[in-house]
């Protein structure tokens, strides 16, 4: 049965107001709190006493998040009804973490793989279909915590088949591999190349192996219980471009609709629904769920295939608009992508679109030789309000909203400068990034990506 595959765009954090202005003239409102912010532990203190506080979560900790992922999960339990499958996340928690620039703006999550096991910081990319990790190495990035300017509690590691258990090489004659046809012998290790198009001399090469990823699930009416699944990895042994560089250092698990990607694999086996989602929110945090439908209430659109496959999250964006002004010849087809960090439009498009940009923006147009944008202006506090919105339209009558489309540096000779933080490419097809902050908004910023059977 062929799926369905659809991208839901999410709005994480939602902000709700209700009032309801009786005839007799009184007016009835309702005040919401976040559940660990600094008033509800005022408000938790006073009625539990001290205690209370003292056990209260730190923010952005591991308890903080597994708290918060706690609470979600009872919420899709009791709007979706009973579920097929149970969700799974790594082992180490479902939180995607972010690093800036010191980790070229992606985001990671830790993962344990083998027997025993070892720990992993892996790039999350929606772009790519592999998992692999740095392995046997001839060519990798330092895998000292100290050589990047990040705050890690532990080195970054290095996976060795000979010293997992469960590790089983996969043959040149094996389904899932790809290059079999460089082998000399059906039986030998399975070789793999990765060249990522979109970064310059970026490869990972090695050869494919069998093993243990290590999860935690929570499943309708289920306590979470840990559990192994069977995936394949690559066991990269030589790294080029940006990966050797640093970016990824430890991996890059791809989330793509491949075959041999860990979603597709976790569902062939039975585990989860053919889904899985990748959340982003305003503070540069996330989580990834795999088995994740998403809530009904959620916007989609249908992926394409490309030459009747579907080789990765391809989308068709109808037209688009800037402030109230839509644009005619805006067609085009995109690839939704967490592994980018900006949006790219096909040139015709980027210039259309920055043109009619630039005529409703209220503010100077500079030149920015530092930045990486065309397209900058120096403005007052009060002029970064009214910066006009971009909707792109999807088919389905599907609208996705960019308030706040810029990248904006503040005390710029006196100013607030601001980027339109989009890029031009001569590809035939776009490419709607994860972006990195509302800040530094693109089109998906706040992104699920949900594969439906």
């Amino acid at each position: 049965m062929e799926c369905d595959r659809v991208v839901v765009l999410v709005v994480v954090v939602v902000l709700l107001c209700c009032q309801f202005e009786a005839s007799i003239g009184l007016t009835f409102s309702s005040k919401l709190i976040h559940r660990f912010s600094d008033e509800a532990k005022s408000l938790s203190i006073s009625r539990k006493g001290n205690a209370s506080g003292d056990l209260w979560p730190k923010r952005y900790s591991f308890e903080y998040f597994q708290l918060l992922l706690g609470n979600d999960l009872k919420r899709q339990r009791m709007e979706l009804g009973s579920q097929k499958n149970q969700l799974l996340f790594p082992s180490q928690g479902s939180q995607a973490l972010f690093f800036g620039n010191e980790l070229d703006w992606l985001h990671y999550t830790w993962i344990d793989i083998g027997t025993p096991n070892v720990s992993f910081l892996v790039a999350l990319d929606a772009g790519s279909d592999l998992l692999w990790v740095p392995c046997d190495c001839i060519q990798c990035a330092p895998l000292s915590a100290s050589d990047y300017n990040i705050s890690l509690d532990r080195d970054l590691s290095e996976y060795s088949p000979s010293l997992s258990s469960t590790s089983r090489h996969l043959s040149c004659d094996h389904q899932l591999c790809e290059w079999g046809s460089n082998c000399k012998n059906p039986k030998d290790p399975c070789p793999y190349i990765l060249n990522y198009d979109d970064l310059e001399n970026t490869t990972s090469a090695g050869f494919l192996v069998e093993d243990k990823l290590h999860l935690a699930s929570v499943g309708d009416r289920t306590a979470r219980k840990m559990l192994q699944a069977s995936v394949v990895l690559g066991c990269g042994r030589k790294q080029g471009g940006s990966f050797f560089d640093g970016a990824a250092p430890d991996g890059v698990m791809g989330l793509g609709p491949g075959d041999i990607s860990v979603p597709s694999l976790l569902a062939k086996a039975g585990l989860i629904q053919n889904c899985f989602s990748l959340c982003f929110d305003e503070n540069d945090s996330g989580r990834i769920l795999f088995g994740d439908r998403g809530h009904a209430s959620q916007q989609s659109t249908p992926f394409l295939p490309i030459q009747g496959t579907y080789v990765a999250y391809f989308v068709g964006v109808e037209s688009y608009c800037v402030g109230n002004s839509c644009l005619k010849r805006s067609g085009f087809k995109a690839l939704v992508d967490s592994g980018s960090s900006f949006t790219y439009l096909p040139s015709e498009v980027y210039n259309e679109l920055v043109s009619e940009f630039d005529k409703q923006v209220n503010a100077k147009r500079i030149s920015f030789q530092e930045g990486l944008w065309d397209y900058c202006y120096n403005a007052s506090s009060q002029e970064l309000h009214n910066i006009p919105a971009i909707q792109l339209k999807f088919p389905r009558n599907q609208n996705f909203v960019v308030h706040n489309p810029t990248y904006s540096i503040p005390h710029h000779q006196g100013f607030t400068m601001f980027c339109l933080s989009l890029q031009p490419t001569d590809g035939s097809y776009g490419i709607i990034g994860r972006e990195y902050a509302p800040r530094h908004v693109g089109f998906a910023y706040l992104l699920s990506l949900t594969i439906m059977v």
